[in-house]
């Protein structure tokens, strides 16, 4: 009888799962204006870990101090999701040959948010994101009580790793920008396996595969490939066990090189293995 092999799968929430960030929708909701300027305003001055901007905005800025659950609720359900997450989930959840695996979202965006977005996709108590507390008379929010980004990230995989019972060796995650180097590193350092679903150059030079696509079951190339050890046809007969078909998969290195003159900065040379699907 094959031992069962137990995985810890965490992913990012705002463009990982979807293909933009959470902020912008609720700034169209509620009326406030210039949400990217504020939050790149907020990581040149350090204030705040990247991630938390949007969290440190609903109780800072003016425009966002009048933000209910209902507001964060409708949020999630106008944020535009990438194409068969429902498919990704189901496939980990059902696992195969001997490796199960446990899906979480671990996010700065607020909670309400993300179980809005992923209502009947993912359970509730799989989800990880910022929480706040609201005041019972008047519905804004009164405190936050966590804001999982940067090494927040980090906590909430080692307390998922302790409650499953998982090796740090058997965690995948799986983000998209720079809010996601802390926790990548982290999982890098244990022998765990990272993914990035974005071009990010700071991600580039640490996640150990890059997938670009719309599509979320794209994720499952990598993990099929590195992790359990498949091969091409077997991992395109996956896609279409599951209804799906791997139509483009474009394997590059990729090499990126700045060259000076002699005067400059020293020449950086860097290279990454990407998966294109």
């Amino acid at each position: 009888m094959a031992v069962s092999r137990h995985f810890l799968v965490a992913s990012d929430f705002d463009q990982t799962l979807s293909f933009n960030d959470s902020g912008l929708v609720l700034s169209e909701i509620i009326g406030a204006r210039d949400f990217q300027e504020k939050v790149e305003g907020l990581g040149r001055s350090n204030l705040v870990q990247q991630g938390g901007e949007l969290a440190y905005l609903i109780r800072h800025d003016p425009e966002f101090r009048g933000v209910r659950r209902e507001h964060l609720i409708e949020t999630g359900r106008l944020v535009r999701l990438r194409n068969n997450i429902p498919a990704l989930v189901e496939f980990l959840d059902r696992g195969f040959d001997g490796h199960r695996f446990s899906f979480f979202v671990i996010s700065a965006a607020p909670r309400e948010v993300i179980q809005s977005a992923l209502e009947g996709i993912v359970a509730p108590e799989h989800v990880f994101g910022t929480e706040l507390e609201f005041d019972e008379v008047t519905g804004e929010v009164r405190s936050i009580r966590r804001v999982p980004a940067g090494y927040g990230k980090v906590a909430v995989v080692e307390e998922l790793e302790a409650r499953l019972g998982t090796a740090p060796d058997r965690t995948i995650y799986i983000g998209d920008g720079s809010s996601d180097v802390h926790v990548m590193l982290h999982v890098n350092n244990r022998a765990g396996f990272t993914i990035a679903v974005s071009e990010n150059t700071q991600l580039s030079r640490i996640a150990q595969r890059t997938v670009l696509s719309d599509d979320a079951f794209s994720v499952t190339v990598p993990i099929l490939e590195q992790v359990c050890g498949w091969g091409v046809g077997e991992i395109r007969a996956l896609f279409e066990s599951s209804g799906l078909t791997l139509q483009q998969w474009d394997k590059a290195r990729t090499d990126r090189v700045v060259v000076g003159d002699p005067g400059d900065s020293p020449i950086v040379i860097g290279s990454a293995d990407e998966a294109v699907a």
